[in-house]
């Protein structure tokens, strides 16, 4: 009978199982991980959007609530 006994059998059973479980256990984790991240994702605070102004002296975008002088001789910006 090829060497099989029911002691063999209830052996491998129970090892399949067991590396059935753990991956299991292990997709159940990545699971939750991957659901906690999109909870803490969704509740992160979302950055404020900003309006820009073009500076008429050098051309470059900057923040039209906080401004600052670019150095540069026409600036309109406080310095």
């Amino acid at each position: 009978m090829l060497g099989f006994s029911l002691p063999k059998l209830i052996v491998l059973a129970l090892i399949v199982w067991g590396v059935w479980y753990a991956f299991k256990l292990v997709a159940r984790r990545n699971r939750l991980r991957t659901r906690e991240a999109a909870r803490e994702a969704e509740a992160a605070p979302r950055p404020a959007i900003e309006d820009m102004t073009k500076c008429p002296a050098c051309g470059t975008f900057v923040p039209a609530a906080g401004a600052r002088d670019c150095g540069r001789k026409g600036c309109p910006f406080p310095v």
